[in-house]
């Protein structure tokens, strides 16, 4: 017999059920709009800027001479260790000076013989005028012995110019320091025969202190530098008519190579007569103090060199990281005081320690975006925090870098690191 059987539906479906349809009869979702992103805002830095020219240079020693001999002989023996400092008049080196000795001996010699002979003359010039005035003698022997004394006279002063050159070479073999300075190698080697024919180059000596630094100008900047000049003057009450580039004391400043900045300073000492039309430069010279043992500055080396020209008052800086650019322009992103951004466009200038001069386009209450740039647009709101823009300079944020490092060397991570374990 065939039995049917009925099918009922599992109660635990029911409440799935009724949840789907009570979901379906609620509200719907909203979107909810983010929070104004955060930036980092400052107000411009207030301080005086300088204006300078740069130039590049080269230094030259203010002294160099040439230890030469100016006799010939050989090269007796050598008085100085090369790369030392030595004084004027030191001595250097000895050329062999049997030679002049001999030669000065007989100039000594030749001048007693001519004294000798005009002491002849002059006794035997008396005799014969007494002679002549008493009848007893002709007057022909008087003629006679004013030309034997003239003569004698004549080989006095001819053997005292003798003796004075036989000094001089005398002298001569003793090569001394012309000036003050540090001494050069050898040029030559003792035993050489030198000064045959030449005058041999034995050694050179430098002086290094002070240092010149030679630069050019060119016409458009020279006359910057000249309205410098000429207000300088006037304001110590000089005469322009008649004062030199020295007098003015006009600053200069020198980096080398491998320094930062520009560290050493000197005053504009020499100015050419006129521009060079060739290259329309001036050449110009600035002279340096050197007085470190050993010295910093050689001849020689390639100069970085300021020249202040103009000095502002009141000017505004802002990060250079702040600055943006494109084909407008430069511009900053200013915060208005309903925190919503703006772009402004700016004229910018030299840049001095991490922050860059805004000539125009902005005001010194001005709230700066220098953080977050990416974050914030011109018209969106934004949600700014401030901070100093001074903590922004080059010198700032290395000093911050160099406080942040272990004292040990090791880097933060490294640190937190050991801690952790």
């Amino acid at each position: 017999m065939l039995r049917v059987t009925k099918k009922h539906n599992s109660p635990s479906v029911v409440p799935v059920l009724l949840a789907v349809l009570l979901a379906g009869c609620g509200d719907s979702n909203t979107y909810v709009e983010p929070p104004p992103p955060q930036v980092t805002v400052a107000t411009p830095v207030i301080q005086d800027v300088t204006s300078y020219l740069e130039f590049t240079g080269t230094t030259a020693a203010i002294d160099h001479a040439e230890a030469r001999a100016r006799v010939a002989g050989v090269l007796e023996s050598l008085h100085f260790t090369p790369g030392t400092y030595v004084e004027q008049g030191d001595l250097l080196f000895v050329i062999d000076p049997r030679q002049y000795e001999a030669e000065l001996q007989a100039a000594e010699a030749e001048l007693a013989g001519a004294r000798a002979d005009e002491t002849l003359a002059r006794t035997e010039l008396a005799r014969a005028k007494e002679l002549h005035k008493k009848g007893a003698g002709p007057e022909s022997d008087i003629v006679k012995w004013q030309g034997q004394l003239g003569t004698a006279r004549a080989a006095i002063l001819l053997a005292e110019a003798k003796i004075k050159s036989a000094e001089l070479n005398v002298e001569y073999t003793q090569v001394a320091a012309p000036i003050s300075g540090r001494v050069g190698r050898e040029q030559v080697d003792l035993g050489n025969l030198v000064g045959n024919g030449e005058a041999t180059l034995l050694t050179e000596i430098t002086r290094f202190n002070p240092m010149y630094v030679y630069f050019n100008l060119n016409e458009r900047d020279l006359l910057r530098v000249l309205e410098m000049y000429k207000e300088k003057v006037q304001k110590d009450g000089l005469d322009t008519r008649s004062v030199y580039i020295q007098e003015a004391e006009l600053p200069v400043y020198m980096g080398l190579a491998n320094e930062e900045g520009y560290p050493h300073e000197g005053v504009f000492e020499f100015a050419e007569s006129g521009v060079d039309t060739g290259t329309g430069t001036m050449e110009l010279r600035g002279i340096f103090a050197n007085d470190d043992i050993p010295p910093s500055l050689l001849p020689g080396l390639f100069a970085r060199i300021r020249v202040p020209v103009v000095k502002r008052e009141d000017m505004l800086l802002v990060s250079e990281r702040a600055v943006a650019r494109d084909q407008g322009g430069a511009y900053l992103l200013v915060i208005s005081s309903e925190n919503k951004v703006e772009r402004r466009s700016v004229v910018t200038g030299q840049l001095i320690d991490g922050l860059i001069v805004i000539k125009e386009g902005l005001r010194k209450d001005d709230r700066v975006v220098v953080e977050g740039v990416q974050r914030a647009r011109p018209g969106r709101m934004v949600t700014p925090e401030s901070i100093d823009m001074s903590a922004l300079t080059a010198s700032a944020r290395k000093q911050a870098a160099a406080t942040a490092k272990p004292a040990n060397g090791a880097s933060p991570g490294a640190q937190q690191t050991d801690k952790q374990q």
